[in-house]
């Protein structure tokens, strides 16, 4: 009877896990479709200012090869714009996810983790905008000769634009899983330092899967995210040596 009666129990916790994850997902789905009209409404201005911004000085303008192409463009760009617009959301949506199972020294712990990832990412993607992209196409122009011209598609430009943002925006998050890791007690900053060998190889090899397969995309986003690893243990030794006042769970 006691084992039914835990077996029950054990179900319903279960099943309230996955009614949560569910409702997590839906409002972060609900977020981003929500936020699309605006989205779409800036898309047209994004894409002229990353042209403007990223374009250098041996290629005048981008072109489209079919009728829809711009349209759908636009309609990719206004995705990407509502999803960075609705990160904090979606961030907070996962923060009330884990809530229930941390302590409270962990709950405002992870309060400020919020604010530090939507900084991160936003950051990650400007970096990207106005410091990778612009060294991309410098790169690429650079092998224009008088036979050889550049004449590059607006959709595989928005691609690696797009590709190269959400890239940079997520990447930049290592120093905060470094941070978890440390916090929750999940690695030690000893384990860390041991492994960074092993951490530098995993880092180039997400590189080359989120970058364009070319040495130079990958070494831009590989190099940054191993320095902000690298940021993310030495700030980990602070807090691994500051000791848990407040263990108790809050109900």
């Amino acid at each position: 009877m006691t084992d039914n009666l835990e077996k029950q129990e054990e179900e319903q916790t279960f099943l309230q896990h996955l009614e949560a994850l569910r409702s997590m997902l839906i409002k972060s789905i609900v977020s981003v479709v929500v936020l699309s009209p605006l989205g779409f409404w800036a898309a047209p201005k994004f894409i002229d200012f990353l042209i403007k911004k990223s374009l250098p000085q041996g290629i005048a303008k981008l072109h489209y090869f079919s009728p829809m192409e711009v349209f759908i463009i636009q309609l990719k760009a206004g995705l990407i714009i509502a999803f960075v617009l609705a990160f904090p959301y979606i961030v907070v949506q996962v923060r009330k996810f884990v809530l229930p199972a941390l302590y409270e020294h962990e709950r405002k712990f992870l309060g400020w983790l919020v604010v530090l990832a939507t900084f991160l990412f936003v950051l990650g993607a400007a970096f990207c905008v106005f410091v990778i992209m612009p060294l991309i196409m410098n790169f690429s122009a650079a092998f224009a000769t008088s036979q050889l011209e550049a004449t590059l598609g607006l959709e595989s430009f928005i691609n690696l634009a797009a590709g190269m943002m959400l890239a940079f925006g997520l990447m930049f998050q290592v120093p905060l899983v470094v941070l978890i890791g440390i916090k929750f007690g999940l690695v030690s900053v000893e384990v860390l330092e041991k492994a960074r060998p092993y951490v530098i190889v995993g880092i180039l090899i997400l590189a080359a899967i989120f970058t364009p397969p070319d040495v130079v995309s990958q070494l831009m986003l590989g190099v940054p995210t191993w320095l902000l690893f690298e940021a993310g243990v030495f700030a980990a030794r602070f807090i691994e040596k500051k000791p848990d006042k407040n263990i108790s769970k809050v109900n």
